[in-house]
């Protein structure tokens, strides 16, 4: 019997969206069935809690509070980067530089210096009349307001690549015409610009929401200190206490799973019909002739912020042997970074950081592609088609952390018990980065249109061939963006790692938390500053081979 070229492609689909389910939607499955047990008692133990009222406040304060200050600095950075003078364009690769720096590195560097007793920061304000006298704050890092601050913060790059692309498709006609009719330029950032941004700040900001919901590494290093709780936090505590309660776990995070599938299907009915907000077909979005200062200005300070300012800490820390409020030029010492390349835990957490992410890019790349080639050229299988869509989306509205205890309680038992390999970290670390390897190549392929396929296939040439000499050469720039973001992201990731990793299989993120707990604060910074310094060479390594605008091709 011979099986049509149809019938192939369509069985090799499957069989790939069967292993993606057994991936992505076993391990959420399996949570739901054990917290329904016994009469749904994970539930009954999680929101039977008398302070569970309080955790749900905080984890929605988190949410609303980090996307108002990500939405807001993210749109104003955008529009700032599209007014810089050509001279300056290079500028407008800053505000997506804060990606570059690890969560958990920003979160302690910030710390270092806002910590009411020993900050720096802190100290250098209580020199000011009207604090001094005090030997604490005036600022707590550790309340849940400066954590909504800081999570704002870490978010506003993810929201500025959304808002600048969508910038970027905005015809300078439009604008032009604003400025003949004498419309200031705060009037057109408001009637004109906002307006036709709405696709990219509807999809942009139900990224950053879903982002702040489960967001777990500011509240559970900053929050720890004064008993601040979220849901997310609530996960990792159910499944580290003794014994293991993964059915609260499960319970503990089923809000954010339903959340996270409300908003996706959300955004799709708002967004409606896309075509209405392209302008396409006039000239693009011109950068600004003028000195724009304004402009220059807004976009330094918020590498201050975000970038030099905690970078500070981390580095003052780093360079003394204890962490105090005060400070001397005879106490420095790289003391801390000896001690960290004379221990053997730090050495292999950076090879396992580094080989899980390249092992999980490595498959990522070729999965992705073929789940956008089934979106976008699978219109013969429609049905396979909507089930990868749903399929490569989920991970994206589910917080890590859910993965996280997914993958734990999934991979400590029969037929694949993984636990504490390196094998489970690439694992996870494929289904968290499923959403950007689809999502970026779908893009390309899109605005690449048909036009090479039918010429490529007039002259004879099999799908195989086409693809491999006329899609992926024409694609190699977003596949190595893509390559870049992956690789930036997972040398970051924190959430997942801490549940599924072993005591004798750390990653740098893992291995910082373990520094944290125990106190060793000097040590904290310097490993911060190693993995930035790995995710930098990693960038560079990207840079190199696609050239300078990898970056700004996110």
């Amino acid at each position: 019997m011979t099986i049509s070229p149809n019938w192939r492609a369509r069985i090799g689909y499957a069989a790939v969206l069967a292993v993606l389910a057994y991936l992505v939607v076993l391990p959420m499955v399996r949570l739901q069935m054990l917290a329904f047990e016994d009469g749904a008692a994970g539930y009954r133990s999680q929101y039977g809690r008398f302070d569970i009222g309080v955790t749900l406040r905080t984890t929605v304060a988190l949410a609303l509070g980090s996307l108002i200050i990500a939405m807001v600095l993210g749109t104003l950075l955008a529009f700032a980067a599209s007014r810089l003078p050509a001279k300056l364009g290079w500028l407008r690769v800053i505000p997506i530089l804060p990606i570059v720096m690890p969560a958990v590195a920003s979160v302690v560097g910030w710390a270092f210096l806002l910590s009411p007793g020993p900050g720096y920061l802190n100290v250098l304000l209580r020199l000011l009349p009207w604090w001094s006298g005090s030997d604490s704050g005036p600022i707590d890092v550790y309340t849940v307001p400066w954590i909504i601050v800081l999570t704002g913060f870490g978010l506003t790059s993810f929201v500025y690549l959304f808002v600048s692309s969508g910038m970027q498709n905005i015809s300078s006609e439009h604008l032009e015409a604003a400025q003949v009719s004498g419309s200031s330029t705060v009037g057109i950032f408001f009637k004109i610009v906002l307006p036709l941004l709405r696709p990219s700040l509807i999809y942009g900001g139900g990224i950053a929401l879903l982002l702040g919901l489960g967001q777990f590494t500011g509240p559970l290093l900053l929050g720890a200190n004064t008993g601040v709780k979220v849901l997310t936090t609530e996960m990792y505590r159910r499944v580290s206490e003794s014994p293991s309660d993964f059915a609260a776990a499960a319970a503990a995070g089923s809000p954010l799973v339903i959340f996270g599938l409300v908003l996706v299907l959300a955004q799709k009915a708002l967004l409606g019909n896309q075509t209405r907000f392209v302008t396409h077909g006039g000239k693009a979005f011109a950068p600004s002739t003028g000195k724009a200062t304004w402009a220059t200005v807004t976009i330094v300070v918020f590498a201050l912020f975000a970038l030099v300012i905690p970078l500070m800490g981390l580095i003052i820390v780093s360079l003394t042997p204890y962490w105090s409020g005060s400070l001397s030029l005879s106490l420095l010492t790289l003391d801390n970074f000896r001690a960290l390349m004379d221990t053997t835990a730090v050495v292999e957490s950076v090879l396992t950081s580094v080989l899980t992410s390249l092992g999980a890019v490595a498959i990522c790349i070729p999965l992705g592609y073929l789940m956008a080639n089934l979106l976008v050229r699978g219109r013969r299988f429609r049905i396979l088609a909507l089930i990868a869509d749903l399929m490569t989306a989920l991970p994206l509205g589910i917080p890590a952390v859910i993965f996280g205890v997914g993958f734990l309680l999934t991979y400590t038992e029969p037929p694949l018990i993984l636990y504490g390999t390196r094998t489970v970290i690439i694992l996870v670390y494929i289904v968290l980065m499923l959403p950007f390897s689809t999502r970026m190549q779908m893009t390309a392929m899109l605005s690449l249109g048909n036009t090479y396929t039918e010429a490529s296939a007039t002259s004879g040439a099999s799908p195989f061939v086409t693809n491999l000499r006329i899609m992926l050469p024409l694609m190699r720039p977003t596949i190595l963006s893509a390559v870049a973001l992956m690789f930036i992201l997972l040398t970051h990731e924190f959430a997942a790692s801490l549940l599924v990793r072993a005591s004798t299989t750390q990653v740098m993120g893992t291995l910082l938390f373990d520094m944290w707990q125990n106190g060793s604060y000097p040590l904290v910074a310097a490993m911060a500053l190693l993995m930035t310094a790995v995710t930098t060479i990693g960038v560079a390594a990207a840079m190199l081979v696609g050239g300078r605008n990898v970056l700004s091709k996110l």
